[in-house]
Formats: structure tokens, sequence, C-alpha cells
């Protein structure tokens, strides 16, 4: 079940910030072990190396590169370099995310441009490159990653505007990008993830609240979940490797959350 041999998995956002395991990195790590070949992205090189390690160390395979995914060209070449190695591009992950907090009037305009760069043109621009590439295969299936931010509007109280209007763009882009390529056995589909616990909310969260108010407000998100704790990147990496598959064959143009029930159980 869910095996991807054959496969070839391009994965932006494939390091991880800090120790520990990110989304993209556990997505990497994960679809090598069902027999993917795997290229790796990350704008930190060492970050993604780590990666590679990890599944070369395991009998897999992984090339890797730097690359800036809002560059439009870093990513053709990104793209190039893969199909050099390895001849196609069965699945695509748009992983590269992160969010800024700030409201309309007091967030700068330049964070807002930084945000929605990070956050959806990202998505956009391999999509653009790949696309073509499964077009001529006839065939591939493209999972892009989106946050319950992008739909709750509000993280634990806090506003982040750009980041939430990023997030709810992608589910517009997911929708569009499936329908306009299902007559070419492409398929489109979106993981909305909740409050995850990664290195990258750690770091994240340090770097804006300082270490005890961090502590606290990872015990209240905790707290916040149905489920009784948050998420991680494993669970993140499951449900993009479903979508990925050929098991979920008849899937495309929807979404999938992943956050403990912590969208239902919120009122209205």
């Amino acid at each position: 079940m869910l095996k991807l041999d054959g496969k070839v998995a391009f994965i932006s956002g494939a390091g991880t910030v800090g120790a520990g395991w990110g989304n993209g990195k556990a997505t990497a790590v994960l679809m090598a072990r069902q027999g993917a070949k795997v290229f790796g992205t990350d704008i930190n090189a060492a970050a993604v190396e780590e990666t590679r390690s990890i599944i070369a160390n395991e009998g897999g395979v992984c090339h890797t590169v730097t690359c800036d995914a809002t560059d439009s060209d870093a990513v053709k070449r990104a793209v190039d370099a893969c199909l050099e190695r390895f001849g196609r591009i069965d699945i695509l992950v748009n992983n590269v995310g992160g969010s800024a907090p700030g409201s309309p009037v007091d967030m700068a305009e330049e964070v807002w441009d930084r945000q929605l760069d990070h956050n959806l043109k990202t998505a956009f621009l391999c999509c653009k490159h790949v696309l073509p590439v499964m077009e001529k295969q006839g065939k591939g299936a493209i999972v892009n990653i989106a946050s319950v931010a992008g739909f709750a509007h509000q993280v634990d109280g806090r506003v982040h505007v750009a980041y939430s209007t990023a997030k709810s763009g992608l589910l517009g882009f997911t929708r569009s990008t499936a329908i306009a390529y299902v007559k070419k056995g492409i398929r489109c589909n979106l993981v909305i993830v909740g409050t995850m616990h990664t290195p990258l909310v750690e770091e994240r969260l340090m770097k804006q609240l300082g270490p005890e108010a961090a502590k606290s407000l990872v015990a209240k998100r905790n707290a916040a979940v149905p489920i009784g704790r948050m998420g991680d990147a494993w669970d993140t990496a499951h449900a993009v490797l479903f979508l990925a598959s050929d098991e979920a064959r008849y899937i495309t143009a929807t979404h999938l959350v992943v956050d403990g029930g912590l969208t239902a159980a919120r009122p209205g």
C-alpha cells in the first residue's frame, strides 16, 4: 500500500529549520522509504543536505540542490536539474512557507509582500515549471500544503493577516490548477494542517515571544486540540503520501484537513 516505486518526487522546502523533523524533511524521508527517488530543494544548503544524508543512509535515493523558491529562474534550474538526473517528475510537493504576525495596519508592506511570495508564489512557480513536465508525461500528482490559519484567520488569538491570506489563496490555486489539468492526467490536492509542533514553529515562537512565553503557548496549543496534542511533521507527511499515491487516483481538486479535530471544535 502507498508504494512509490519507480516514481520521482520533487519536494520544495525539504530541509528543516533547527533540529528535529519538519514537514518537508519528514515527507522526503517517508517518500524515499516508500520507494520514490527524491529531489529535494531548500534555501538552506545544510538543512537539505541533512535530509539527503538520512535518505542515503537508509539506502534510498535522493539528490538535493539549494534553491530560493521565490525566484523563478532558480526554480527552473532546479526542475531542469531533476530532469537531468532522474528523467521525470511524478510528484510535486509544495512545502515552502512560514508566518509573520501582523494586522493590515501594523504590518509593513514589505513583510506583506514577502509573506505572499513565501507562502503562495512559491507554489505557483513550482507548478509553473513542473506542470509542463507532467503534461508531457501524461500524468502527475501535486500536493500543496496550507494551514488552518488560512480559514480561521487567527492562530492563538494573534493576527497573521498575510499568512492567512496566502494560505487561503492556496485553496483556490489548488482547485483551479486541478480542474485546468484534470483532463491531462494530473491531480492537484491540498493538505491543510492544524497547529503542528515542528522545529520551524519552535524557532519562530522563541524569536517572537521568548522562551517562557513560548513554552506557555505550546502548552495552550496542546490543550486546545480535541485529540489532546498538537500534530507533528509525520502527521503531515503521511497525509501528503496518501494524496500523492496511486491509491488516491480518483481524488483531485480537494483538501485533507490534518488538525486533530481543531477546526471542527471551533465555534461558528
